[in-house]
């Protein structure tokens, strides 16, 4: 490997080393304000509007931070993005119980929209610089890379779930925030001097115009991924952890514990999806894995949702029970969704020009805020009028429309 490319990669390692201590507190961050204000008596339309400046902050950060990345490289994203992660961390730390809901939901809003902003920094800043330092000419090894990034950090919030309602349970709420905050400076004073300041930069102007340019391939593959996370968070962010709650009498821990494993097995999943996928090795064989394992994928939460209506528990009076059905069903949907979203993230990567990898990534993970925004928005809503199964019918019918976006998808094109 050429002197450059061995300092990028270092800086490369540096970056990846810092996003992964950020998803930990992302993690815990989601789990330790969730199950707080649940404790405290707050509805899911309560819960579920906690997270919508966080999701929506995310759309705005992306399609700017992409651009901010290309043109004065990533250091600059990926040190904004844990600097504005610990400002958001001790300003939560600030909320008090006796507050009234109006006031705590719209400063636990305002928070949160800073948090938001900082992970999709950070995001977009370790996703993009993988292609600085694997070769154009090795698809699969990209892949290969790409799946561990993206398997790795989902594993870690898993554990970031567990550790947050760990920390709630016998730290407390605010406590729990302060030493998030301090573990992440010293994320970022390890960092300091790792990363090159140029990592990511491009090497051409990058204009105004470039935001809004994108191949076809980009924009199918975008729109595409709106759906398919938010056929994931309709369930996710409200339905399944205030269930698990109310009807099955889960405590913190117990919650927090099952989606930890399920995010950490989710991430497991996408690390080794290279393995299972040996027939991916460009563009057009993982446009063809995108749309049969999307197809697969549509039929779990469907089935899940039927067999969670009256109808059908009656039925299974005598055979499993509601909650042995919930959880298998769900671990399916964590594998399969883990197998797509793996495929997803190689094919931006793939379709990508290295010129503008930041900005098509930042564009990607842009429609991927959009997707958690409906997707959050209906989990609060539907969970609430219309309950669980509902929300997994929802699920499906995303997966569906992500499905036939796909469907346009073949080998890479020039522009």
């Amino acid at each position: 490997m050429e002197r450059s490319q061995f300092k990028d990669g270092k800086s490369y390692a540096a970056i990846t080393g810092a996003y992964w201590g950020f998803t930990l507190t992302d993690g815990a961050l989601r789990m330790l304000v969730l199950l707080h204000f649940h404790d405290l008596g707050f509805s899911p339309v309560d819960l579920a509007f906690m997270f919508l400046l966080y999701e929506a902050m995310g759309i705005f950060t992306n399609f700017i931070g992409g651009w901010i990345g290309a043109k004065h490289g990533l250091k600059l994203t990926l040190f904004t993005g844990l600097m504005v992660q610990i400002g958001a961390l001790i300003m939560l730390s600030g909320v008090q119980p006796h507050w009234v809901l109006g006031i705590s939901v719209i400063y636990v809003m305002t928070a949160q929209a800073f948090s938001g902003i900082a992970k999709d920094l950070t995001k977009m800043s370790a996703k993009s610089a993988v292609k600085r330092v694997v070769p154009d000419s090795n698809q699969g090894l990209l892949f290969k890379w790409v799946a561990l990034l993206t398997g790795s950090k989902n594993a870690l919030k898993g554990v970031g779930f567990l550790l947050g309602s760990v920390l709630l349970q016998f730290l407390g709420f605010h406590i729990a925030l302060w030493t998030m905050a301090v573990f992440l400076i010293l994320v970022l004073l390890a960092a300091r001097g790792l990363v090159t300041a140029d990592l990511g930069r491009a090497s051409r102007v990058i204009t105004s115009r470039d935001l809004f340019s994108k191949k076809r391939e980009i924009n199918f593959l975008s729109a595409a991924r709106v759906f398919l996370f938010a056929s994931r968070d309709v369930w996710f962010v409200v339905g399944v952890p205030i269930s698990l709650a109310r009807q099955f009498g889960w405590s913190f821990d117990q919650i927090g514990g099952f989606m930890a494993a399920w995010v950490i097995g989710y991430g497991i999943v996408q690390a080794v999806a290279p393995k299972l996928l040996t027939h991916v090795s460009d563009a057009e064989s993982g446009a063809r894995a995108a749309k049969f394992w999307g197809t697969f994928l549509c039929m779990i939460p469907l089935t899940i949702a039927v067999s969670l209506t009256p109808a059908a528990i009656d039925w299974w009076v005598d055979g499993p029970s509601v909650k042995l059905i919930l959880i298998s069903g769900l671990c399916l949907f964590g594998i399969i969704f883990a197998i797509n979203s793996s495929v997803h993230s190689f094919l931006i990567v793939a379709y990508s020009d290295r010129d503008k990898v930041a900005l098509n990534v930042g564009f990607y993970y842009m429609a991927n805020a959009a997707g958690r925004l409906l997707g959050t928005l209906l989990s609060g809503l539907v969970f609430q009028l219309f309950g669980l199964a509902a929300c997994l019918l929802v699920s499906g019918l995303m997966i569906g429309l992500a499905v036939t976006m796909t469907l346009p998808l073949g080998p890479a094109s020039g522009r």
